[in-house]
């Protein structure tokens, strides 16, 4: 087993989350092709404060891009689809070759095996209501839980109704996926084999252990060095789920036991992962951004105790609402509390510096954040 220094492991890292390595011309498709196959998903969440989640990260690595690029590959018509929407990391947009690997979670979901309680009656004595619903829109095409009577959330995001968890259950089964976004970002449900391409549907699915492991390989390159936990996080497998797929790959050479320095657990080093003698990286990082979704990976690699507040009481909150962290080069040197406002044309952000912040980041803060505000069509920056 060899060791890694922290430092090298936070370049390992970097490099394998496609952070360093911005294009120096406008981003196209083929730039968002790579980046997406690199990440192996954008999580997504309806919180609209700055961007929606899954815009950002693709920001954060490769500058101003354009979002529709992103909704066309998400949500567009089967020639230009390249995702799909899934439970991965939460709820997630994926890469089409990434839908045969979910298969098995899919038919768990069918034979109630995988979800809470409420979800999982509609795969046994509440399934003829979800095959009503089914039905409903095998015939009538593309629905969204308000289309139906009583479809609608209660209260709240996740007050959900039966109808919702039917569609939810059915989403979860395979049988139903996304067909678009509607403008609240309601999601439109329809058949599967109407919206995902038939070749990703003729493609086979392995069976579970393989399923696994190809998705803990997956993790990963994604990740670069990292420990059990953290492999087995990034797509949300089971304890008991990890341990013999991270074997497997350890015996098959893809995957190298290491130790990083300061960390009390073992790590693993993926094979093909670039460990560059220097990084240099300008990014806001949303909360979501798979770089520091896993709170104690952030602090174990980059010294920041970083927790997303939204939740938090008004009165509570130590650094604001919506907070990303932003990164120079190798470290997180600040939190930026930021708001879109759209109606005035202004990007809100209230910095708080970490103690030892160099004395050029607030310069290199304010070109990202005047990047963001360009990118986000807002006319200028407001510094709170």
């Amino acid at each position: 087993m060899s060791d890694i220094s922290l430092a090298q492991a936070r370049r390992i890292v970097l490099a394998a989350q496609g952070f360093g390595a911005r294009p120096g011309s406008s981003v196209g498709r083929a730039q968002l092709a790579r980046l997406i196959d690199r990440l192996n998903l954008h999580q997504i969440d309806s919180v609209n404060v700055v961007a929606r989640a899954h815009y950002l990260p693709a920001f954060s690595r490769l500058g101003c891009y354009d979002r529709a690029l992103l909704d066309k590959a998400a949500w567009g018509g089967k020639r230009d689809r390249r995702l799909f929407e899934y439970w991965a990391h939460e709820a997630s947009l994926l890469p089409l070759d990434l839908f045969p690997l979910m298969r098995w979670r899919m038919a768990r979901a069918d034979r109630g095996e995988a979800g809470y309680g409420a979800l999982r009656r509609f795969a046994t004595e509440q399934r003829p209501q979800a095959d009503a619903i089914l039905t409903r829109i095998a015939a009538e095409g593309p629905l969204a839980a308000s289309d139906f009577p009583h479809g609608k959330s209660r209260s709240g995001w996740w007050e959900w109704g039966d109808t919702k968890r039917a569609l939810e259950w059915l989403f979860y089964a395979g049988h139903l996926t996304t067909a678009t976004r509607r403008r609240s970002f309601e999601r439109v449900y329809d058949l599967t084999d109407r919206v995902i391409p038939a070749a990703i549907l003729a493609l086979p699915a392995p069976d579970e252990g393989e399923a696994r492991r190809q998705l803990i390989d997956r993790a990963a390159r994604a990740l670069g060095v990292a420990t059990a936990a953290e492999l087995r996080d990034y797509f949300r497998l089971k304890p008991v789920e990890k341990d013999n797929a991270i074997a497997d790959l350890v015996d098959a050479g893809a995957l190298c036991p290491v130790r990083v320095e300061g960390w009390s657990q073992a790590a693993f080093l993926h094979r093909d992962a670039r460990s560059p003698r220097r990084i240099a990286a300008s990014a806001l990082l949303a909360p979501f951004d798979p770089l520091i979704w896993h709170r104690d990976r952030t602090e174990r690699l980059f010294g920041l105790r970083y927790r997303i507040e939204i939740y938090t009481p008004a009165a509570s909150r130590v650094h604001g609402y919506y907070v990303l962290p932003f990164l120079m080069d190798e470290r997180l040197v600040a939190r930026v509390d930021l708001k879109a406002d759209r109606q005035h044309g202004t990007l809100l952000a209230k910095t708080h510096f970490e103690p030892d912040a160099p004395p050029d980041s607030g310069d290199r803060l304010r070109v990202e954040l005047d990047a963001m505000a360009n990118w986000l069509q807002l006319d200028r920056v407001a510094l709170r």
